[in-house]
């Protein structure tokens, strides 16, 4: 019996990039992945569901957390906390599901740190003006924070090495495609059949 152990799917890049969208428009079609709700204490937007799009929880609640070790990882952004809850990915990875992260820079490489063996793609904006026009046609922030954001997103951009794959979000069904063809690619990889196999085979014959 071949056991296998979920992938975990990390999707990230600059704010303002789309990486909400992208992650909507992956989930809409027929998808075995399994999406980690990330906790955030940023206000909910419009539109936005508790524990759909994020769990949102009080500051004084997510550092509590932080000293529980319950987060795989967690990050200050523009005076909001992120992160991702612990136990669900390493429950769903162990019971053979690919798991789904999205989630900012910060977070990602912390990810990294801590989980080496995941994939770990980059969604990158068609050009910087349109990342600029993206986040001011938000509406949802001031003149200062949009700055800041646009700093932020240039300094993340100079992190791209970090990462496996570079997917470039011009059109949210070409990026979807790509996501998907980098998910059945990774589970056809060599290096991670033949650890699966020469352990089944392992069991067989000892």
């Amino acid at each position: 019996m071949i056991e296998k152990k979920g992938i975990l799917f990390v999707l990230s890049g600059p704010s303002g990039v789309g990486k909400g969208t992208v992650r909507k428009a992956l989930f809409e079609k027929s998808t075995d992945l399994k999406y980690s709700t990330s906790m955030t204490t940023r206000n909910s937007r419009e539109g936005e569901v508790d524990g759909v799009d994020y769990f949102f929880k009080s500051k004084e609640e997510f550092e509590s957390m932080i000293e529980q070790n319950q987060l795989l990882e967690y990050a200050e952004y523009v005076g909001n906390y992120y992160g991702t809850p612990r136990e669900y990915v390493e429950k769903t990875l162990q019971e053979g599901k690919d798991v789904f992260l999205e989630i900012e820079v910060q977070g990602a490489l912390q990810v990294k740190k801590n989980f080496p063996q995941g994939v770990f793609i980059f969604l990158f904006p068609p050009s910087l003006e349109e990342l600029k026009n993206r986040i001011i046609n938000r509406g949802t922030e001031t003149e200062d924070l949009v700055r800041n954001r646009l700093l932020a997103a240039k300094a993340e951009i100079e992190m791209m090495d970090a990462y496996d794959y570079v997917v470039v979000n011009d059109k949210i069904e070409l990026a979807v495609d790509k996501i998907q063809a980098i998910v059945q690619s990774e589970h056809c990889k060599r290096e991670r059949v033949a650890q699966e196999y020469k352990k089944a085979l392992e069991a067989d014959f000892s």
